[in-house]
């Protein structure tokens, strides 16, 4: 008996269909009484005696450990803390140090624009002679060269869905000597992902997407165990010293992974993340990656088939597109508010794309036929035609 559908261990509010856990996953049931037993047993009884008594200290390397599991990292490779914006400067930075004298770091434009960000702040701090090289996504295989000195790519593009092969693009990396850094957002939970075995030196990637650990929940990074304790990082905070108590003045990178740790964990997002975690304790992900795929396919089937005003934005290929499909139409915008309005929730991304995610713990087949049909009822009907719908709101 599968077990990939966990619909009964979610909070999916009633007439909704949500195709949006690719940007935000819904509340998994048991972890809103997990955290408020821990911010009244543990935070209101014991105080701050809970950094000991209650296991918060060790909490990033045991989460991590948990997220470990999912995208095939080795025990004590993974530590939780912080945001993804920041574990991308980590690995940057990190990265760079390995290959003193080359100054290019080499991403491309479909990355997600905050890990371009972190990387255009690294290369002003640099100066030197660094740069940022940015090139179309197909076009990543022939830029990689021996003037890069790091290969910064998302597997999964946010918009599309187009998938690296992440195999393939690191052994390339490292035949040509640089360092290879993958972030992880639209993969960790969506599908099969085997860090050790593509050896890659670097990952980073979010956890309040697929893995449900709710709004802000902290971002993780993993650093290939050969690695760990050479590492130079950037960001120096003190949870990251070896000592953290001794409050030495000068900074010494702690033991392994737990040096890419920087500031204070947080301790209540942590909580709702390791419940969200436990979900994942029987869940095959070869298994889900086959439900993920059958759902896509029967969306995009549908959608071709019923709704011609759409067009596929998507890689038509499943091989080569990760958990979402996404579909562009000029009034993309005001289409997804109205059919947000009717009950199905994608989301939409400029500058014409919608998008929908397809997460297998909680959608079936029949989610999926119920919110073609308020789509197509949506552009067949003009619907989105509306004043309400075009006025964009702050996040879109």
């Amino acid at each position: 008996m599968s077990n990939v559908l966990k619909k009964e261990a979610f909070v999916l509010p009633e007439g909704v269909i949500y195709l949006d856990g690719n940007s935000l996953g819904p509340l998994p049931k048991a972890a809103a009484g997990r955290v408020q037993e821990m911010i009244a047993d543990e935070w209101g009884q014991m105080l701050i005696r809970g950094w000991n008594q209650a296991g918060w200290m060790e909490q990033p390397t045991r989460v991590g450990n948990m997220v470990a599991g999912i995208v095939g990292a080795p025990e004590g490779s993974v530590v939780m803390g912080d945001t993804l914006s920041i574990k991308v400067f980590q690995a940057l930075a990190s990265a760079v140090k390995l290959r003193p004298g080359r100054k290019v770091i080499l991403s491309d434009s479909g990355n997600f624009p905050s890990d371009l960000y972190m990387a255009e702040g690294l290369v002003g701090l640099l100066e030197q002679g660094y740069e940022l090289r940015t090139v179309a996504p197909e076009e990543v295989k022939d830029a990689i060269n021996e003037d890069i000195a790091a290969v910064m790519l998302t597997e999964v593009d946010y918009r599309t869905g187009r998938k690296h092969d992440m195999k393939a693009m690191t052994e390339l990396t490292h035949a040509n000597g640089a360092v290879m850094i993958w972030d992880l957002a639209h993969s960790a939970g969506a599908l099969p992902v085997d860090l050790a075995g593509s050896n890659s030196e670097f990952a980073v990637g979010c956890t309040y997407k697929y893995l449900n650990g709710g709004p802000g929940a902290p971002g993780f990074i993993y650093v290939r165990p050969d690695l760990a304790d050479e590492v130079q990082p950037a960001l120096a905070g003190w949870l990251g010293h070896r000592q953290p108590f001794a409050f030495e003045e000068s900074y010494q990178p702690g033991k392994g992974i737990e040096r890419m740790r920087v500031g204070t964990p947080p301790v209540i997002q942590l909580t709702a993340l390791e419940v969200a975690m436990e979900l994942w304790a029987d869940v095959d992900m070869q298994e889900l990656r086959a439900a993920s795929i059958a759902l896509q396919e029967q969306f995009i089937e549908e959608i071709e088939r019923d709704v011609p005003q759409l067009t596929l934005a998507s890689p038509r290929n499943s091989a080569e597109r990760g958990s979402q499909v996404s579909f562009r139409f000029e009034e993309g915008y005001a289409a997804m508010q109205a059919v947000i309005d009717r009950g199905v929730i994608g989301d939409f991304r400029a500058p014409d794309i919608m998008r929908f995610g397809f997460t297998p713990l909680y959608l079936d087949a029949e989610d999926v036929s119920k919110a073609v049909a308020i789509i197509r009822d949506v552009m067949k009907n003009r619907l989105w035609d509306n004043e309400k719908y075009k006025t964009r709101a702050r996040v879109t």
